[in-house]
């Protein structure tokens, strides 16, 4: 199969990367200097098991020519609405299209805009970011990929896309990663909003890596606050996140590297456009759509929001 990505930061560029080393037609999507680097050097990896370097095939939206058949969107939040146009012209009824992002719901709205074009929902666990460009670092060896359809999608549309979804998951166990086609994918990306959300709202507020959390006090009591709220809205959704899952969680957490962070942490700190809406106010917003209580991410939202 053909695979574009969208996108070639701390989730596009393993998906691409990987995917290119394991001998799958893949194209990255990438610009500025990150895409110059990579054009001239190839894609670079810093793995905790050691550096590596992968000539994908790298070019920006506008010099691709052709069609995919398995578009990964990776992109942040506020860049998805630029990707439309460019799915639009190199997609059809047969592409797969899998937005892999950080902001819970992406693929239903994607969906809004694509009504032609077959749209997933996909989450992605990987503690991972660009270090400089042309060079991705990965901490810790979480590689997990989870897609699916959404259930309201059709029984004729499931029946002619899930064998692709099954060829996708063989290409990507070939290519090294922990992938999984879901049944229940808006149940599986809430639960993975449920742990970056938090981490990226602490994180950010009080500029602490992933250490701060991974040791008894007050930080890592507020990261199982946030989580148990959205757990109560999970339920008020209809959606019921597992009992346990703030230890869930918390067993991600520890596996971490110490020095991690959340990319919306470090588009903060570095003063560029954050996720800052869709990862933090979106959960303030759905606690007054479902009248659920959310006290912790109201107090951290407004901390983060002050000037």
């Amino acid at each position: 199969m053909k695979y574009v990505v969208i996108g070639a930061g701390g989730t596009g560029g393993p998906i691409g990367g990987f995917l290119t080393r394991a001998g799958k037609d893949v194209t990255l999507i990438a610009r500025g200097e990150h895409l110059k680097k990579i054009r001239e050097y190839g894609l670079q990896f810093e793995t905790p098991s050691g550096s590596f370097t992968v000539p994908v095939k790298a070019c920006a939206m506008e010099e691709y020519q052709g069609s995919a058949d398995v578009i990964f969107v990776c992109v942040k939040g506020y860049s998805l609405a630029d990707t439309i146009p460019f799915i639009e012209r190199i997609g059809d009824s047969h592409t797969v299209v899998i937005p892999v992002l950080n902001i819970y719901g992406t693929g239903k709205e994607l969906q809004k805009s694509l009504p032609d074009i077959p749209v997933m929902d996909g989450c992605m666990y990987i503690a991972s970011e660009i270090q400089e460009s042309g060079k991705i670092l990965i901490s810790g060896n979480i590689f997990r990929v989870i897609y699916g359809l959404r259930k309201d999608a059709g029984e004729e549309l499931k029946k002619r896309i899930l064998p692709v979804l099954k060829e996708i998951e063989k290409d990507l166990k070939d290519a090294g990663s922990a992938p999984e086609v879901s049944d229940e994918i808006e149940k599986d990306a809430l639960q993975k909003f449920s742990f970056i959300s938090p981490m990226a709202a602490l994180g950010s507020c009080y500029d602490v890596c992933a250490a701060e959390f991974q040791k008894p006090g007050p930080l890592r009591e507020k990261f199982v606050a946030m989580v148990e709220e959205i757990k109560a809205l999970s339920d008020a959704m209809g959606i019921h996140l597992p009992d346990d899952i703030a230890e869930i969680n918390l067993k991600i957490l520890d596996g971490f590297a110490p020095q991690a962070t959340a990319s919306m942490q470090r588009d903060i700190k570095n003063g560029r456009q954050s996720e800052l809406d869709g990862l933090v106010c979106q959960v303030v917003r759905m606690g007054e759509q479902y009248h659920v209580p959310v006290p912790v991410y109201k107090e951290t939202a407004e901390k983060l929001l002050r000037p």
